[in-house]
């Protein structure tokens, strides 16, 4: 695993998600209200739309096209009709940068 940088803190509003590309793969990045950040793949396991087009709205995004829900913090479906998690990464800031923690 190696923690890798993505953007900068001030690249993602509070309450927003927004996509990074890394690697031929697509992450979805999330700062909540109270400034905590999360990472997760970032294409809905349903249908594999883009989530950073989807709602953040505290720790559920609500992908775009059938309105399912996961929780950012563990990938857990929350919402019909998702049904398989979202794999989420491990997070950290560093100086004013946002590092998600992938596989080698």
């Amino acid at each position: 695993m190696a923690w890798i940088d993505t953007v900068a803190i001030d690249d993602i509003d509070p309450e927003d998600v927004i996509r990074w590309d890394h690697g031929g793969h697509t992450y979805a990045l999330y700062r909540t209200d109270d400034d905590a950040f999360f990472a997760s793949d970032g294409l809905c396991t349903h249908e594999g739309v883009h989530l950073a087009d989807g709602l953040l709205q505290g720790h559920l995004i609500e992908c775009p096209k059938h309105n399912g829900r996961f929780d950012i913090r563990d990938g857990a479906p929350k919402r019909a009709p998702v049904c398989v998690a979202l794999k989420t990464y491990p997070v950290r800031v560093a100086g004013r940068r946002i590092e998600i923690e992938l596989p080698d």
